[in-house]
């Protein structure tokens, strides 16, 4: 919701400034994920301890889910989160496409413990994670990258 009313903020510029920003925002996301350049991201560096799912799994998901969307306890290792700010604050003038957004965001987050405990054995899924963190890192940038991009090329 900060980010959508804030976004009027940038509703003087022309769309294609606007956009074409959020590509740059999107590419300097991607070669950071890449380790081509370092960019340190700003963000509250606290984990949600891990009782809050020992506790109750479905309750503990949500609020790990909430805190962690929110950013409220949260270290950030993807770019991704900070592209798409960037995206509301420049194109989200729209409340839907925010509220939207920060929904899809929140459920996101929480479905990483729901499958974590789904999966039956959290170490064999934190290793899985491991081994394709980066994949999945750089596979969301490129994804960002290429819908901003298209947008952009559709505001022009």
């Amino acid at each position: 919701m900060v980010l959508g009313l804030l976004s009027g903020l940038s509703a003087p510029l022309p769309p294609s400034v606007r956009y074409a920003g959020i590509v740059v925002v999107a590419v300097l996301g991607l070669l950071r994920q890449l380790g081509l350049v370092s960019i340190r991201l700003p963000q509250n560096a606290r984990q949600v301890p891990q009782d809050v799912m020992q506790r109750n799994p479905r309750r503990g998901a949500l609020q790990f889910g909430f805190e962690m969307g929110t950013g409220v306890r949260t270290y950030v290792s993807s770019s991704a989160p900070y592209v798409l700010a960037a995206a509301l604050l420049l194109a989200g003038q729209r409340l839907d496409v925010v509220l939207l957004t920060g929904a899809g965001f929140g459920v996101g987050r929480a479905l990483t413990p729901l499958t974590r405990r789904a999966a039956g054995s959290g170490d064999r899924w934190d290793t899985d994670l491991r081994v394709r963190l980066r994949t999945i890192t750089v596979g969301g940038s490129v994804v960002l990258v290429a819908a901003f991009a298209l947008l952009t090329v559709r505001q022009w």
